[in-house]
C-alpha cells in the first residue's frame, strides 16, 4: 500500500513508569524525525501520566511516511537504568507501536447506528476555550468494541473527523486480516502483547546499541537516534527489499 497519511499508536507495556517514559521517548523520536522530514505529526489523543505516555495516538502526514514507519509495528524493548533506580540496576521495559494507513471513507462502511459518540471538555494546553467547550470526542464502535478518541482539534466536528479516521484505519486492518488470515495473529504481529519476550527491536543503553531482531542489524549512537536521527534504521529496511 502507498499512502502519505498514517495513524501511529504507541502504548506503554511491561515495566511500570519506566515503560511510560520509554513510550514517550519513542514518540519524541518519531516526532523529531517527522520534523526533519517536514512531515506533519499531530497528537490526536494521549494519556500522559506525568512521566511519559501510557497511550498516544498521532496522525502523520507527508510523502513517504508510511514507507518509513511501516516496519515500526511491534514490541520495542528498552534496557537501561531508570532515573528512579537508586541501586543502579538495569531494567527491561517495553512499549508497543502500531502503524495503520488512513483509508478513505468509501473503503470502510460504518453505520451511524453502530456508533456511540460522546463529547467532553478537552484537557491540557490550548487556552481557556478548550476547557469551556465540549470539543473532545470519544467514539465507541459497538460491533467491534473499538474505542477511539480525539481531543486536540478546536472544534467538535474536526475531532469527530479525526476520530473516525482512526476508527476506519482500525476496521480496515481487521477487514484485511480477515481476507488474508487470522485477525488475532495479525493484531499480535502489529502490537504484540507488550511482553518483554516479544520484541522486534531492543534499545540497549548501557551498551549504546540498538538491535533489530528481524533483520539482524545493529546501530550505535543510540542517543543521536533517539533525538530523531532515524534515517539509518529507515535505510536499513529499504535495503532489505
Amino acid at each position: 500500500m502507498t499512502t502519505n497519511k498514517i495513524i501511529m499508536e504507541i502504548r506503554a507495556g511491561a515495566g511500570g513508569d519506566e515503560a511510560s517514559i520509554f513510550a514517550g521517548d519513542l514518540a519524541r523520536m518519531y516526532q523529531r524525525y517527522c520534523a526533519r522530514q517536514k512531515w506533519d505529526f499531530s497528537v490526536l489523543d494521549a494519556n500522559d501520566n506525568g512521566q511519559g505516555y501510557k497511550h498516544l495516538v498521532a496522525e502523520i502526514k507527508g510523502t513517504g511516511c508510511y514507507e518509513a514507519f511501516k516496519h515500526e509495528s511491534g514490541v520495542h524493548r528498552v534496557q537501561r537504568i531508570p532515573a528512579t533506580e537508586r541501586a543502579g540496576r538495569v531494567h527491561t521495559s517495553t512499549a508497543s507501536v502500531a502503524i495503520l494507513p488512513i483509508v478513505e471513507a468509501k473503503e470502510v462502511h460504518i453505520s451511524d447506528n453502530d456508533l456511540e459518540v460522546t463529547f467532553s471538555r478537552a484537557g491540557g494546553p490550548g487556552g481557556q476555550n478548550v476547557n469551556k467547550v465540549e470539543t473532545a470526542v470519544r467514539i465507541l464502535h459497538k460491533p467491534s468494541g473499538i474505542v477511539v478518541a480525539s481531543r486536540e482539534e478546536r472544534s467538535q466536528y474536526a475531532n469527530r473527523e479525526k476520530a473516525m479516521d482512526v476508527l476506519r484505519a482500525k476496521l480496515y486492518e481487521i477487514e484485511q486480516a480477515r481476507a488474508t488470515g487470522n485477525v488475532t495473529d495479525m493484531r499480535r504481529e502489529q502490537v504484540g502483547t507488550a511482553d518483554r519476550s516479544e520484541k522486534i527491536r531492543t534499545y540497549n543503553f548501557p551498551d549504546d546499541r540498538i538491535t533489530d531482531h528481524r533483520i539482524g542489524k545493529k546501530w550505535h549512537n543510540i542517543e543521536k537516534i533517539m533525538e530523531g536521527d532515524f534515517d539509518p534504521i529507515v535505510k536499513a529496511f529499504a535495503e532489505t527489499k
